[in-house]
């Protein structure tokens, strides 16, 4: 894919990524790659250079994940340690919170996961019913969490919570550290039909005790903090889709360059060559998006961020659909088979379109927040 608009260091970076994860390729050692990737400083490339990242931001970050992805060793892991939990930290977190995690985040030898989602309140933050509790020495959580992913492999989870606004009685949202053996903190598998080495799993959090440092940031900036973690998941959500699209693409163009049928190329029929170039061209374009998107996010941009970030990961997810769909009917019955490695691609390509939040409700926010329409709900 094209790279010319990119400045040169960011050219480097994509080239040495792209090599780390072609050297691993389809098939790879998850926690191998992981190792290697924090020790070349590629996990925390968007982390504070005094804590041991690389000083950079959200650009960085998207085309480490994006390249890992196109070589077929995509690290989902990413999305949730180092661009949420550690942009959190970071930008938010007492010292002592920094120098505990962001250190580990950066060169991997720590991860954090990320809990939002509820059984009854999805990704709604204003419906969350996890609840902390003020005590004399910290907190006490209670509440339940789904499709939490790699709490097994995850040193801590960053769970959002709703404390009692003294003045209003109103809740809001906080965030909070939580240890994966806090006594109270539980978790059970959810068997998913996806192929994926990070895990899922459903927490509940029955009277987890913690200290009061647990608490990330400012008690009152609940909602600033959470969706400081949320426009750089959307962002790489689009880099974790632009990369699988990437690489389905490129073992279909591979294989219509080779096929023959009737002594010619199956790629030199329009019926095929058409179809990955549009995937091409819509790959290219959600990428624009995504570069826009972490470009103001790192400039500082919230509100501009977040706008862009939900589009390009709406355009992402739906590139990344398109170019698995067609890659798998260029191979035809090939592309059914665990030879090619493309079919297992039908399912996961289907995450972006549905996490960390669905198409529609990014077409809700488009709809409201962009073209200033009346809300739906």
């Amino acid at each position: 894919m094209s790279t010319d608009v990119e400045p040169r260091e960011h050219t480097e970076l994509r080239a040495a990524v792209s090599a780390l994860g072609r050297r691993h390729g389809p098939g790879f050692d998850r926690a191998a790659l992981w190792a290697e990737a924090g020790k070349l400083g590629y996990l925390g490339v968007n982390l504070p250079e005094e804590y041991g990242g690389g000083g950079g931001g959200m650009a960085e970050l998207s085309i480490v994940l994006e390249e890992a992805g196109a070589a077929g060793a995509p690290l989902l892991m990413m999305v949730v340690s180092p661009a949420i939990c550690g942009t959190v930290i970071s930008r938010f977190g007492t010292d002592g919170q920094k120098e505990a995690w962001l250190p580990g985040l950066a060169d991997g030898s720590k991860t954090m996961a990320f809990g939002i989602t509820e059984p009854d309140a999805g990704s709604n933050s204003h419906r969350i019913t996890t609840t902390a509790t003020r005590t004399e020495d910290g907190w006490v959580l209670n509440g339940r969490k789904v499709f939490v992913s790699g709490v097994d492999i995850a040193d801590a989870t960053l769970i959002v919570g709703r404390t009692s606004d003294a003045r209003t009685g109103n809740l809001k949202a906080c965030l909070f550290v939580v240890p994966r053996d806090t006594p109270g903190f539980g978790r059970r598998h959810i068997e998913m039909e996806l192929d994926a080495d990070e895990k899922q799993f459903e927490l509940t959090l029955d009277d987890v005790h913690l200290p009061a440092d647990a608490l990330v940031g400012d008690e009152d900036a609940g909602l600033l903090q959470l969706f400081a973690g949320l426009n750089p998941e959307r962002i790489m959500t689009a880099a974790f889709a632009i990369g699988m699209g990437r690489h389905a693409l490129e073992r279909a163009v591979s294989y219509a360059k080779e096929r023959q049928v009737w002594k010619a190329p199956i790629g030199s029929h329009q019926a095929i060559a058409h179809p990955l170039a549009v995937a091409h061209i819509e790959l290219e374009l959600a990428r624009l998006m995504m570069q826009k998107a972490a470009k103001l996010y790192d400039a500082g941009d919230d509100l501009g961020a977040g706008e862009a970030a939900n589009m390009a990961k709406y355009a992402a997810a739906e590139a990344c659909v398109k170019a698995v769909d067609t890659a798998v009917h260029t191979l035809g019955g090939n592309g059914l088979t665990k030879e090619f490695g493309l079919a297992r691609l039908v399912t996961a390509s289907r995450v972006a379109r549905i996490a960390p939040v669905s198409r529609e409700m990014i077409l809700n926010y488009v709809s409201a927040h962009t073209l200033g329409l009346p809300k739906s709900y």
